[in-house]
């Protein structure tokens, strides 16, 4: 075949793809930018279907399976909840299932959660025949390799990325063509607050450091407070804009590195058009399934691997919430856990919880005594290191539960540490 005309003519619309779709079955979504939104929306215009099981991590896009309307036929299951599935989630019409991402490929492979279907978005095959998952490989690779048939957008826009990236086109069962921008997410507005927390963090992070950062404001300002330092490199779950001027400038160079050296390593990258075109056919940066990019086995041969983790809440013996507010699940465990035992564990490696002292506009302390009644231990009070606020940082590795409350309460905000102080030694009959 020529993969450079004739592929096109076996194109369908995708009301046609999503015909392959059966009531009963269970459906990985492809996420993050590469939500196929096209194929979800054809979905949800099959009145026939029912029962039909999705498991995906963040999606992008209008998520219509998950209104009330729909409950019944589509149930979701979020292997990391975005914000489209929270209400679902706290509704009972959608459910959420707590893993760390390393092991998500696994329960694919294994059969643990068997697929019928992987709807995918991909770039257009190259002259061999190969199209690539893009923007996001994550947990995508297992699907595609685990899943009875796969169903896909081949889109003129998505990225054709390197690594272990490919899908075959023979793979295909069933796909339509778009030429349309792929989700973009606009960077997070860095306050005073998130300036100061990324001048601390970054204070910690040596020459010679291999990072893994999420998305948002706090690792924003942490990247934009790089500038000066030396041969860093680059191995994590995910990244945005933010990393690119350190690439370009050369401050990130992965010389250093022990595991793909020479190359930025990510699982799925997401943010707006200019990492998009960054990662488009660019040999020196990799995608890997989350298995791999997340397997703390490999991470901590990485010298000085610094692991920057964010959280909602942390109690003051250490124990971190990063998934849940309360009962309310609202994101999941990702790959924090896969990181910070990982940078723990790396020659010079630290691992860092970000996050600012108080929330909802300064009202409450998000180091708190106790954390939520329901709230999730992402990261255990066992495996914590660093903890940084916009007042400081402190290393709680070897403190017994005193010291850590002391250093915690250190970096609350100035209005809570006195009743902070008055409550842990009423817990913990602490003398005055």
């Amino acid at each position: 075949m020529n993969f450079n005309s004739e592929w096109r003519q076996r194109a369908v619309s995708p009301a046609d793809v999503v015909a392959h779709i059966h009531s009963g079955d269970r459906i990985f979504v492809h996420g993050a930018a590469a939500t196929p939104s096209e194929l979800l929306e054809a979905m949800c215009d099959r009145a026939d279907l029912t029962g039909v099981q999705l498991y995906h991590l963040h999606l992008a896009g209008a998520c219509r399976f998950a209104q009330p309307e729909f409950a019944g036929r589509f149930f979701s299951n979020s292997l990391f909840t975005g914000p489209s599935l929270r209400t679902a989630v706290a509704d009972g019409r959608a459910d959420f299932i707590p893993t760390f991402l390393s092991d998500i490929p696994d329960l694919f492979r294994l059969g643990r959660i068997p697929l019928n279907v992987a709807l995918v978005q991909l770039s257009p095959p190259d002259r061999h025949g190969n199209c690539t998952l893009g923007t996001s490989v994550d947990a995508a690779m297992g699907a595609v390799e685990s899943a009875g048939m796969v169903l896909a957008i081949i889109n003129a826009r998505m990225p054709r990325t390197h690594g272990n990236t490919v899908v075959p086109f023979a793979r295909i069962h069933a796909f339509t063509i778009v030429d349309r921008q792929i989700h973009e997410s606009e960077p997070a507005e860095i306050g005073p607050v998130e300036e100061k927390i990324g001048e601390v963090v970054a204070d910690l992070i040596p020459n010679g450091a291999t990072l893994q950062m999420g998305i948002g404001a706090i690792p924003d300002a942490v990247l934009a407070r790089l500038g000066d330092k030396h041969d860093l490199g680059i191995h994590t779950e995910m990244f945005s804009d933010g990393l690119i001027p350190l690439l370009r400038a050369g401050v990130v160079n992965n010389r250093h590195k022990s595991v793909h050296p020479n190359r930025t390593v990510t699982s799925f990258v997401s943010g707006t058009q200019k990492v998009y075109d960054f990662v488009d056919d660019n040999l020196a940066v990799e995608f890997h399934p989350c298995d791999r990019t997340n397997d703390t086995a490999l991470i901590r041969k990485n010298p000085r691997v610094c692991a920057i983790n964010s959280a909602l809440e942390i109690d003051l013996t250490g124990q971190v919430c990063a998934d849940s507010i309360g009962y309310r699940i609202y994101s999941g465990i990702g790959g924090q856990m896969d990181f910070v035992r990982a940078a723990v564990l790396s020659p010079e490696g630290k691992a860092i919880i970000a996050l600012p002292s108080t929330a909802g506009g300064g009202k409450f302390s998000r180091i708190a005594p106790h954390l939520k009644e329901g709230a999730g231990v992402v990261t255990t009070r066992g495996h914590v290191e660093w903890v940084a606020t916009e007042y400081g940082a402190v290393n709680l590795h070897g403190l017994n539960l005193r010291q850590r409350a002391e250093a915690l309460i250190s970096l609350a905000h100035p209005d809570f540490r006195q009743e902070l102080a008055r409550e842990i030694r009423q817990i913990r009959h602490f003398p005055g």
